[in-house]
């Protein structure tokens, strides 16, 4: 009786709700009938009611990751601006729901999933006169970076503590006898301020004056970014080389 009780109460999104909480918190292996099932504080039969087996949860918890992944919005005055605050989102994203996209990835749907960033992206490439194949590699450039930097925020992250570290091996000999430099690569690195800039230059380089790239996001950078990232200039000269 009781299971039958639970199954009126529960429905479809609140069982994805809480198999997502679990991927994110514990990873895919996490995942069982039965964590799910006591979780939600129900019978195992109540949540094949509402979702099929493993298999079919996998693919539909793989359905509304794509889908949630997928609503980035650009802001902005500029093409380049819209652009950079579609790849700001697009790591945010990447970076909240690790294990989720993992899920993604192993599914087969990498490419949809990243298809709404890519839209927005081309959206904006073509605001700023950008066609064809010119378009198309800007666009693929900017999420290949976004990636690329993801990826080695995590490995960082995961790494074992470095002996010696960066602020043991850097001193002006090692830096080209520019104590400046040495002092700013052996400060942690600060890795939201440095994907704004890496971002910034990228966009440089894709759009040009096209994009208003000088107005559209120096004054960012200068801020912080909308990321939040602060530095000097000290800072941004130096967090690159040594990353």
């Amino acid at each position: 009786m009781k299971g039958k009780e639970t199954r009126t109460r529960l429905d479809r999104e609140t069982v994805l709700a809480t198999a997502a909480d679990l991927v994110k918190q514990h990873g895919p292996a996490a995942l069982t009938m039965r964590k799910l099932a006591a979780e939600l504080g129900t019978a195992v039969t109540s949540i094949y009611w509402h979702v099929g087996n493993r298999e079919s949860l996998l693919d539909a918890l793989v359905e509304r990751t794509v889908a949630d992944l997928g609503e980035i919005q650009p802001t902005g005055r500029t093409p380049a601006r819209r652009a950079a605050s579609v790849a700001r989102a697009l790591r945010r994203q990447l970076r909240a729901h690790p294990h989720l996209v993992a899920m993604v990835h192993e599914r087969g749907l990498t490419d949809r999933m990243f298809l709404p960033a890519q839209q927005a992206l081309a959206h904006e490439m073509y605001a700023a006169g950008l066609r064809g194949a010119r378009a198309a590699d800007a666009v693929r450039a900017v999420q290949v970076h976004v990636v690329g930097h993801v990826l080695v925020e995590r490995n960082r992250e995961r790494a074992p503590v470095q002996r010696p570290g960066e602020h043991q091996l850097w001193e002006a000999r090692t830096a080209g006898q520019d104590p400046a430099l040495a002092r700013a690569l052996a400060r942690p690195l600060d890795a939201e301020r440095l994907f704004t800039l890496s971002v910034r230059a990228l966009v440089t380089g894709l759009l040009g004056a096209a994009g208003e790239v000088a107005a559209g996001l120096g004054d960012e950078v200068a801020a912080g970014g909308a990321d939040g990232a602060t530095g000097t200039d000290e800072n941004a000269t130096a967090s690159g080389p040594g990353n």
